[in-house]
């Protein structure tokens, strides 16, 4: 049951009466408003519980949506939601046709931007208030733009702030520093951020240490006399924040992010300002959940995310008795386990995570090898970059990026990488459709997006074993750079070899043979999806041949060709996008081999942004199953022998 005074505020105008006592106790109903709610049904957590005063502080004095407040991923944006007409929605958070898990425009008004990945609230701020700027907007409203440390460390976020500072832009960015993003931040910018965190007393000294300079007996007047470059200097030393202020903002800090008072005082002064301010904002992620919040980084990272059922009434559930037989493991563990016996097997091999060591596998080979390990932070392009350059000296990168984090680094993979033609290998985890987190997590569009590159390999692995195959065929391959994407969640259960073993670069294998009338070719998850259908076919007649391309590029000339002569039609299946795709790339290798090409249907996902939901559904909802697969080539063939008789 939602807690009384939380129970009045259906809009976020409901908290602009109350007094400071008052938003304190809605902040703190919010925050065991969602450890009731996500530690039933799973979501985004400790973030999450960080950030309820400072959403309750916002809101206190802003009038949105004509004030836009913009969160930076949405992984703390769960308070928002809840203060913005969201409350009783909450239970549907992440489920299918329920709440989006992360801020959706199509939403809610108050979602201002939608966002699934890190470091972009403040270009959006700075293109707002700009744009106000610009039309002569009368009356405009305050833009503030909520950013996590860990999120600092994307690239983007310095470009936005270095035009607004440059610009004078009026707006605020709330720097939401809680000394973690998924897993603890790493970097010099994170030292920076934990200095001045573990010091919150010291920019009360920036406001009189120009004054006291010059006071100084005895140096006083030599300072004065050397100007502002020595002030400056010294200044820096002392005074946190100057960074900002290099870049034209000015900086108050830290604030206690569980204050209610100081935040509003804050707030109220940066919001008067009218020009670049940044509010830097201490919490802790987790508040309120002493697992998390007296666990230290292990805590803080383990409750990033609760699991469905992970708490009741407030405290950690005890765990489930295990399921027998014990369940595969997951592709992303079989992925990391093997890395580390690569690493051992060639010392040149390293590992490159942004930001996402566990949920790569890269945490397997920073515990076993920590040497071997590089976190570059949220930054995508630099852990291309970075792998470039230790491509130039002959080492073996292999960067683990999910697949929807690798689209930021396409330009770098364009230029710096294929063009030089490096011998980077991608581990591109989460390819295909991952479930609640949605669109902006779902790994669709890789296929397409690398295969029109030259000098790249790409390939995909029907199951784990086949991963662990891959991966020894692309730390040998020295021709250029090479890619494998594969799913997340458990894999398909098959035995684990004993000796990885390389695989001919571009040939594919036949799995199945039929009687001629129909080959499915899968490429990855589409090869237990096309022996699924080809199963379910059998019992109605249709005895289909099943191929598993495993490279999209460059893929089985041959292979195509004969699978073309041989049967009437032919199916292909990905779980990625369709337009440019591997089957686009089947149609093409036919055509310009001037085969005479048969019926082709290709299976894939739509030319749409799918929601968010278990996997199972979503997969039922855009036919990408062996039922439904099976369903469409016995209409085809039928359709094909009406028309022939």
């Amino acid at each position: 049951m939602t807690p009384a005074l939380l129970q009045r505020i259906d809009r976020p105008q409901d908290l602009h009466g109350l007094d400071e006592d008052e938003l304190a106790r809605v902040a703190q109903e919010v925050r065991e408003h969602i450890i009731a709610t996500v530690g039933e049904i799973g979501g985004h957590f400790g973030a999450n519980l960080g950030t309820c005063e400072l959403a309750v502080a916002l809101h206190s004095l802003l009038d949105s949506p004509r004030d836009k407040i913009l969160w930076d991923v949405g992984h703390q944006a769960y308070p928002h939601k809840v203060l913005t007409g969201r409350r009783d929605e909450l239970p549907t958070i992440r489920q299918y046709e329920g709440l989006a898990p992360f801020c959706a425009t199509g939403e809610s008004e108050h979602d201002i931007m939608g966002a699934g990945h890190a470091s972009t609230s403040i270009g959006y701020a700075v293109g707002l208030k700009e744009a106000m700027r610009a039309l002569k907007v009368p009356d405009p409203g305050h833009v503030v733009a909520v950013i996590g440390d860990g999120a600092m460390t994307g690239g983007v976020a310095f470009e936005a702030i270095h035009q607004a500072g440059g610009a004078g832009t009026p707006m605020v960015v709330v720097l939401n520093d809680n000394g973690m993003s998924i897993a603890p931040n790493v970097g010099a910018l994170s030292r920076y951020f934990n200095r001045v965190r573990l010091h919150p007393k010291l920019w009360h000294t920036r406001e009189n240490v120009e004054t006291r300079l010059s006071e100084l007996p005895g140096v006083g007047r030599q300072i004065e006399r050397f100007g502002p470059q020595m002030k400056e200097s010294i200044k820096a030393f002392w005074a946190p924040g100057l960074f900002w202020e290099e870049l034209g903002w000015a900086y108050t800090g830290v604030i206690d992010g569980h204050d209610i008072h100081e935040l509003r005082v804050a707030l109220r002064s940066a919001l008067a300002a009218e020009r670049p301010v940044v509010v830097h904002v201490a919490t802790i992620k987790g508040k309120g959940f002493a697992p998390a919040e007296e666990g230290g980084l292990e805590g803080m990272e383990r409750w990033h995310a609760a699991k469905p059922r992970s708490i009741m009434d407030g405290v950690v559930a005890a765990p489930a008795e295990p399921v027998l037989p014990k369940p595969p493991p997951q592709f992303t563990t079989v992925f990391g386990e093997a890395l580390v016996k690569e690493c051992r097997r060639d010392r040149r091999i390293v590992g490159i995570t942004a930001a996402m060591n566990t949920g790569t596998g890269l945490n397997i080979l920073q515990k076993e090898l920590p040497e071997r390990y590089f976190d570059v932070g949220i930054a995508e392009q630099q852990a291309t970059l970075f792998a470039s350059g230790l491509a130039l000296e002959g080492v073996k990168p292999v960067a683990a990026i999910y697949s929807t984090f690798l689209q930021r680094a396409y330009d770098q993979i364009v230029h710096d990488v294929c063009l030089q033609k490096l011998n980077v290998v991608f581990a591109i985890d989460r390819a295909g459709l991952v479930g609640d987190d949605g669109p902006t997590h779902h790994g669709v569009f890789d296929i397409a997006y690398l295969r029109s590159l030259p000098n790249i390999v790409l390939m995909a692995p029907r199951d784990e074993a086949m991963l662990v195959h891959m991966l020894r065929t692309a730390l040998l391959y020295d021709d250029g750079p090479i890619a494998l994407r594969y799913p997340r969640g458990e894999a398909l259960g098959v035995p684990l070899p004993a000796f990885a073993e390389p695989i001919e670069i571009g040939t594919g294998a036949i799995l199945r043979e039929g009687d001629g009338k129909v080959a499915i070719i899968g490429y990855g998850t589409g090869v237990a999806k096309g022996l699924e259908a080809a199963d379910r076919l059998s019992v109605r007649g249709i005895d289909a041949t099943v191929a598993d391309a495993r490279f999209a590029k460059p893929i089985d000339e041959a292979l195509m060709a004969q699978l073309a002569a041989e049967h009437e039609l032919l199916v292909t299946v990905e779980e990625g996008v369709l337009a440019g795709g591997f089957g686009s790339a089947v149609w093409e290798t036919l055509n310009d081999g001037g085969q005479e090409i048969p019926r082709i249907l290709r299976v894939g996902l739509p030319d749409r942004y799918v929601t968010h939901g278990p996997v199972p559904i979503l997969h039922a909802e855009v036919g990408f199953t062996g039922k439904r697969i099976a369903e469409r080539i016995e209409a085809t063939v039928t359709e094909r022998a009406v028309a022939g008789t």
